[in-house]
């Protein structure tokens, strides 16, 4: 019984001994799996298939960025500079690849570095097609705009021209008509009195009577009157206060100018023109305008 105390001290320093080694087999086996772990990392690796699967998969990445661009589509800055920054990202990936060899850590970094690549192409493809979506729809838009504009412009190209041919219409309806019309010769005595004749050796004027056709829509109001006088070799007679005037559609020059009122309630009216010169034998045509279009024609005939 005197023996125990003496025991119970060696067994609680041998249960120590036994804690310490195992500290320190735990602590040796730490810096065995850090070293391997180390050396693993470092390790050289040769494996050609997946350099070769990762350089096959940037040979697609990047043909998928140029069938994006084929297009031309015309990018915004951000765009632009997104598809600067994933060519230049492939670039650095095939020199990283290029190298005759590669550690673990090394091919791992790759194997990431093309995985985060390969969202941002997905992502940058579809910022792009999204842009053609939009260029194609403005182009439809500018597409549909142009086609109404041509139409439009038909349209008012078409109205402009009923307009001018209404415009014409009204002008011509609303031309002076003669409803009828004769030239009588005057001969003029001393005395100042006007005797009617038929003979040119001395007839000095003529008379023009005419009535005008009944016209709703000719103005009410004073109209002008050219008068042409051809003499018998065909030529107009002119005097000092002859000019010019258009009538349907072309320039040509009076023999005389004068004004009469229109009040369409068939009244009759007389123009009188001297001639400058003497007449001759044979047939005269008076021709009449007004309103821009032949008014009437006669003619009479001098002995």
């Amino acid at each position: 019984m005197e023996n125990q105390p003496s025991q119970a001290p060696r067994k609680n320093s041998n249960l120590v001994y036994f804690l310490i080694v195992m500290i320190l087999a735990l602590f040796a086996t730490d810096i065995y799996l850090y070293f391997q772990k180390n050396k693993s990392d470092t390790r050289i690796v040769y494996q050609d298939s997946e350099k070769t699967r990762l350089q096959t998969e940037l040979d697609s990445l990047e043909a998928q960025i140029e069938q994006v661009n084929v297009g031309k589509t015309r990018m915004s800055a951000s765009l632009q500079a997104k598809n600067d920054s994933l060519k230049a990202k492939i670039k650095v990936l095939r020199t990283e690849l290029a190298k005759g060899k590669l550690t673990v850590a090394e091919l791992a970094k790759a194997q990431e570095d093309v995985k985060q690549l390969r969202y941002f192409v997905t992502k940058y493809t579809a910022d792009i097609e999204e842009l053609k979506k939009q260029n194609q729809s403005l182009a439809t838009e500018r597409d549909t705009l142009k086609t109404n504009l041509v139409t439009a412009a038909k349209k008012d190209s078409d109205l402009t021209q009923k307009n001018k041919d209404l415009d014409t219409k009204v002008k011509v309806a609303s031309a002076l008509k003669v409803a009828t019309v004769n030239v009588v010769a005057y001969k003029i005595k001393g005395s100042g009195k006007e005797v009617d004749t038929k003979r040119s050796s001395v007839a000095k004027k003529i008379k023009i009577n005419l009535t005008i056709a009944s016209n709703a829509v000719a103005a009410k109001a004073m109209h002008d009157i050219y008068v042409r006088v051809i003499d018998p070799t065909g030529n107009l007679i002119t005097g000092t206060d002859s000019g010019t005037f258009n009538a349907d559609g072309q320039d040509l020059q009076f023999t005389y100018k004068t004004s009469i009122e229109f009040k369409d309630d068939g009244s009759g009216y007389t123009i009188d023109w001297i001639n400058p010169v003497a007449f001759q034998k044979g047939s005269y045509t008076v021709l009449l305008y007004a309103d821009g279009y032949t008014m009437g024609k006669t003619s009479f005939e001098l002995k």
